[in-house]
């Protein structure tokens, strides 16, 4: 599985932005997929995932009631919606897969990355 993360950019802090991680290859319906995302001297952070086969989500606190996550199977893409941002959410975001069919925040069991998409949130 290939992942490939799109859609990052400059924005004003209020405002939104949507994510896209376009992926390749098979992707089974018990696979997770997440975003993460990452500052300089900072761990990875989890974000939010999705169950690739419907229902499931799990979105972290810091960003829930604005961050979205979704999927369009059609196109094999995972979307992360971000609104009223804040400049603590500016960071390099990183998609992400497991094919291990946890709904998790833990770094280790997503087997799949996707190159990053920066993000950059101004007061």
């Amino acid at each position: 599985v290939q992942l490939q993360a799109s859609g990052g950019g400059l924005v004003q802090a209020g405002g939104s932005l949507r994510l896209s991680c376009a992926a390749s290859g098979r992707i089974f319906s018990n696979y997770i997929m997440g975003w993460f995302r990452q500052t300089p001297g900072k761990e990875r952070e989890f974000v939010a995932a999705i169950r690739w086969g419907g229902g499931s989500t799990y979105v972290a606190d810091s960003v829930k009631g604005r961050g979205t996550i979704s999927t369009d199977k059609a196109k094999n893409t995972v979307y992360l919606q971000m609104n009223s941002l804040k400049p603590e959410d500016a960071a390099v975001y990183y998609c992400a897969g497991s094919p291990y069919g946890i709904l998790s925040p833990t770094l280790g069991v997503y087997a799949y990355w996707g190159q990053g998409t920066l993000v950059t949130v101004s007061s």
